[in-house]
């Protein structure tokens, strides 16, 4: 559930080379009225009523190959959430460069259609089942990455660009 704290307007009236003028002061607290230093909580709105819709993903049409699989480096880094960004930049790393144009299709599917990046870790690690339209070979292999075989030390994002020798 979100909340915002909602600004106060106060309406002060200033004196000004022997008149008076009002000037607005938009505060983010109440002001305190009383002697004893009592202050109200700050009122609050209450977005959790889902009506902030998550904008629909538009898939990019005659993006060439290199270019969509430069952004999705870039998009599995960076997730906003921790786990996610581990999970799919160490994929990425290894497996993006060599797919084809179909399974790099895939793989933007799957991390671009869910609107919730818990989903996707779920699905990968097996906690829930993976919905017929995202099982697929490109997630058959986020799975068997996630189970870490070899296990690999994942517990920094790999470099974007391979250092010269």
């Amino acid at each position: 559930m979100f909340r915002i704290a909602t600004l106060r307007v106060i309406n002060r009236t200033v004196a000004i080379n022997g008149g008076t003028a009002s000037r607005l002061i938009s505060t983010g607290a109440p002001v305190c009225n009383t002697s004893d230093g009592y202050r109200p909580p700050t009122p609050m709105i209450d977005l959790e009523d889902k009506s902030l819709p998550i904008p629909e993903y538009k898939q990019k049409k005659k993006e060439p190959l290199q270019l969509q699989k430069s952004r999705l480096l870039y998009q599995s880094r960076k997730r906003g959430m921790l786990e996610n960004g581990l999970l799919l930049s160490t994929f990425a790393a290894k497996y993006l460069a060599e797919m084809d144009p179909a399974q790099t299709k895939l793989y933007d599917r799957l991390i671009n259609l869910p609107s919730n990046d818990w989903d996707i870790f779920y699905w990968a690690t097996g906690v829930k089942p993976t919905p017929r339209e995202y099982d697929n070979e490109v997630m058959n292999m986020l799975k068997d990455h996630v189970k870490n075989n070899n296990r690999e030390q994942r517990f920094m994002q790999p470099d974007l660009y391979a250092k010269a020798n």
